[in-house]
């Protein structure tokens, strides 16, 4: 489908926020409930890569260093077609503006690269079984909260957020699509020590580039000369990064996501939750976290 013909169907339908339903106890898009069979069903392969994270943690970041890892620095490689396009969104779909992710990861040849936001427990049984490497991102709740409010403002192929006020809450009951942070955090924390993931922060990423990106050679078994580390840090710095169509999502038209309400990558810093909550609502956060996380030895940072 053609970006013009795209724009005719957005104004043709209007570009209706989705209808919801869960699976689980896990709110999903309708589509993705309706196709859960397929999904559950779907068949990973030994030398697949799969990119897990909760929406809005780092997972188009990771995305595009994964990619320029495995083509050795190679830009024009690494342009060749939309990030969507080159990993596919295992569990996604919004037919016919987006090509269901199932549908191109199964006419991919190997080896695959493949994203997903599910929760742990909500992963085709075949990634356990074929012993598929995962690198899992993880950002602290309050950055998470904000990036997803803006996110949802923005892109109409999400739930309507509502008023900040009634996202936090939103939130903090994990009524938003693929869960609870708090669960899913937590749940792909417990179970990294008896699979092949590689658990990542984003404030890692954004104090120590480099460091993290070493991580994620040695995990993926691959040595880069210097020069191409230092190429990778740079095109997939945020500043980089929101120059490049092929990772920001301008493609797409504002009628299915209206950049001018809030671009795709916004801010990209620890701490911007200081610009959002009031202090009441970090007091009751903060509360409500405490609560939830107790028992867990997984520990972020607030601020870098």
């Amino acid at each position: 489908m053609s970006l013009e013909e795209m724009k005719d169907l957005c104004v043709d339908e209007k570009c209706l926020r989705p209808e919801t339903s869960e699976v689980g106890g896990i709110l999903m898009t309708k589509l993705m409930s309706d196709n859960w069979d397929k999904i559950w069903n779907f068949q990973a392969r030994p030398d697949d890569l799969l990119i897990a994270a909760y929406v809005k943690s780092g997972t188009t970041w990771t995305q595009e260093i994964v990619d320029m890892i495995q083509n050795d620095g190679d830009l024009q490689k690494c342009q060749r077609a939309n990030t969507f396009n080159r990993q596919p969104f295992i569990e996604w779909t919004r037919p016919p503006l987006i090509k269901s992710g199932l549908d191109l990861a199964n006419k991919m040849p190997s080896p695959r690269t493949l994203k997903t936001h599910l929760p742990v427990q909500m992963l085709p049984p075949s990634f356990w079984k074929e012993n598929s490497k995962i690198i899992y991102v993880a950002r602290n709740a309050k950055d998470c909260l904000v990036s997803s409010y803006h996110f949802s403002r923005m892109n109409k192929l999400m739930p309507d957020p509502g008023s900040w006020e009634e996202y936090v809450e939103t939130f903090k009951a994990g009524k938003v699509l693929w869960g609870s942070w708090y669960n899913h955090v937590k749940g792909w924390w417990d179970a990294k020590d008896q699979h092949r993931i590689l658990y990542l922060f984003y404030e890692d990423m954004k104090e120590d580039p480099k460091r993290e990106i070493q991580k994620i050679l040695k995990f993926l078994e691959k040595d880069v000369p210097e020069d191409i580390l230092n190429k990778i840090i740079h095109h997939t710095s945020f500043d980089v990064m929101r120059q490049n169509p092929m990772a920001n999502y301008t493609g797409l038209p504002s009628s299915i996501m209206d950049h001018s309400i809030s671009p795709f990558m916004r801010r990209g810093m620890p701490g911007d939750w200081k610009n959002y909550f009031t202090v009441a609502q970090n007091e009751a956060f903060e509360a409500d976290y405490a609560q939830k996380m107790a028992g867990s030895r997984l520990t972020f940072r607030t601020e870098i």
